[in-house]
């Protein structure tokens, strides 16, 4: 496998400008829908008090507060994200967290620009199905590795593991009257989901001792009208699909949504299935 050509992630980084507040605003939803996943990923990271981490694709700094507090006075963060606005709101929650021991870095995750191998553990949550080389991320953070340290990345599985996504996009696209884009296709939510495609990537990357881990993340909120709002304020790509449609025709488009979501409520609220993929590996030991 050979790593594929970097396409430009400044409409991504645009793109992740104009959700940056709303991220920021859900950091407790989203803290509680990946209440077993982050500590699973700090865990395959092998983070421990005095890591010095690369957490890449920060977003606004929810698995970045974790990491600090494990790391604890004596370790070291740094977080990057391709979006300037939500990496600031990343450093103003840490701020207001009392944390001191992170700092904070606008990189595209394709071009990290580090240098040397200074990081005794690298995450990445949510943030590697958006490359369009994922190989050539994988690889930077590889090389930002201490020889023997790990990595772990968290994305999301195929869109049949994931039916409340899948509807969003699959929906978003029929009214914006545009052909949905193969779920597997670079820089997809699901383009790292294809079974055995984790692994050969970071196999690819010089990873050793892969493990690829699938993990339940269902949305548990009082109906689905609160999902459809987290969505609307945080769900970048949804959000880029409907941009150029009507107001009118936006709000067909999320009533289509709300209806199809339905199925998912019940008497103890509304539980959106869901499904992620834990991938971990280490940098092999000189």
């Amino acid at each position: 496998m050979t790593p594929s050509t970097i396409q430009p992630l400044s409409n991504l980084g645009h793109a992740w400008d104009q959700a940056a507040e709303g991220w920021s605003r859900n950091s407790a939803l989203i803290n509680a829908w990946l209440a077993d996943v982050t500590p699973a990923m700090l865990d395959a990271a092998g983070i421990a008090p005095g890591s010095r981490v690369l957490d890449v694709a920060a977003g606004a700094g929810g698995q970045t507060l974790d990491i600090a507090q494990r790391v604890g006075p004596h370790g070291q963060v740094l977080a990057t994200d391709i979006s300037n606005r939500i990496l600031a709101l990343a450093a103003s929650n840490l701020r207001a967290a009392g944390v001191d021991n992170v700092q904070t870095r606008v990189a595209d995750a394709q071009v990290l620009g580090l240098e040397g191998a200074n990081f005794d553990a690298a995450v990445c949550r949510l943030g590697l199905m958006f490359c369009s080389a994922p190989l050539t991320a994988l690889t930077g953070i590889a090389d930002a590795l201490k020889p023997g340290g790990r990595f772990a990345g968290v994305v999301f599985s195929t869109p049949q593991t994931n039916p409340c996504v899948a509807i969003l996009m699959a929906t978003a696209c029929r009214h914006a009257c545009l052909a949905p884009p193969s779920p597997f296709e670079p820089g997809n939510l699901f383009s790292l989901g294809q079974p055995g495609l984790l692994a050969e990537l970071f196999a690819a990357a010089g990873f050793i001792g892969i493990e690829v881990r699938p993990m339940a993340a269902p949305f548990r909120l009082p109906t689905s009208a609160h999902y459809l709002d987290f969505i609307r304020s945080a769900g970048s790509p949804v959000m880029q699909i409907l941009a150029p449609l009507s107001p009118g025709a936006q709000a067909s488009a999320w009533a289509d949504m709300a209806d199809q979501l339905e199925k998912f409520a019940g008497a103890q609220g509304w539980q959106g299935p869901n499904e992620l993929l834990l991938c971990s590996g280490s940098r092999p030991a000189d």
